[in-house]
């Protein structure tokens, strides 16, 4: 496979957190994208909406939600698709993405992201939902495979194939976690690549890799550390089989400076310039 090599604007990202906000405004580093957390500027207003507006006249933004709830059994939540709809029209992301799961039972929020069963029912059920909230966006959104834990005993399809049907059924995208990939794959003894097999390449909107907490028999999706080999490893068959890809690292406790994860997006970087 032979690419001419786009600027790294075109691909290459970092999740935007608050320690690094001035380092950005003030040195613009050589990185292509952003991605946000969306609810941390649901309520923002004033500052925190110029920033993100003045981030975005050097950098492509994207978004990522981790309340939409979409394997919820409630109905949508109308004011949560109001502000989400209101903050996409004021930055004007390239993708909006979200989470394969739910948060909440009666529109209680749990701030965890809670497995759900892949059975039929379910695929039906979630793929109306997908519609309805991308016929109220006006686009298409990315759903995030999960980091798993544990598993229902009845299900109908492997998550890979839930996640591949879904995206066919609800003509949605995927944003494909290849870090979460690698803990699920651990944590229910399967073959990651297998998983990536079955995705379709031209379903994934952007893919996400960052680090992890391994303990005795399992992994925990932590994001406080860097990438370990096994996932650079996946993520390059990744690349080598579905090609290239925007992709950006997630940092999300223990946050190093800046510096610190612009050398892991540079060996995605690496990666991709070695496949060609």
């Amino acid at each position: 496979m032979t690419w001419i090599m786009p600027a790294i604007s075109e691909y290459f990202g970092l999740g935007l957190r608050s320690p690094h906000r001035d380092y950005i405004l003030e040195f613009k580093p050589d990185i292509g994208w952003f991605e946000v957390i969306t609810e941390n500027y649901f309520e923002a207003h004033g500052g925190y909406i110029e920033f993100l507006q003045d981030i975005s006249k050097n950098y492509k933004l994207r978004t990522h939600g981790v309340s939409l709830s979409i394997g919820s059994t409630d109905p949508l939540n109308e004011t949560y698709l109001k502000k989400l709809k209101l903050f996409a029209e004021k930055i004007k992301p390239e993708t909006i993405s979200d989470h394969l799961c739910y948060t909440g039972v009666n529109h209680k929020n749990t701030h965890d992201l809670l497995p759900i069963p892949y059975t039929k029912e379910a695929l039906e059920h979630i793929s109306n939902r997908v519609k309805k909230v991308q016929d109220y966006l006006g686009r298409r959104i990315a759903l995030e495979n999960p980091s798993s834990y544990v598993e229902f005993a009845d299900h109908d399809f492997s998550e890979w194939e839930f996640i591949s049907e879904l995206a066919e059924k609800a003509d949605c995208e995927l944003l494909l976690d290849v870090n979460n990939i690698y803990v699920a794959s651990f944590n229910h003894n399967y073959n990651p690549i297998k998983y990536i097999d079955a995705i379709a390449s031209a379903k994934i909107a952007y893919i996400h890799l960052a680090g992890h907490t391994k303990y005795e028999n399992h992994i925990i999706d932590t994001h406080s550390d860097h990438v370990i080999d096994e996932v650079w490893k996946l993520y390059e068959y990744t690349i080598k089989t579905k090609g290239l890809k925007p992709t950006m690292v997630e940092w999300d406790a223990n946050i190093p400076e800046f510096g610190v994860l612009y050398s892991e997006v540079m060996k995605a970087r690496k990666i991709v310039e070695n496949i060609r």
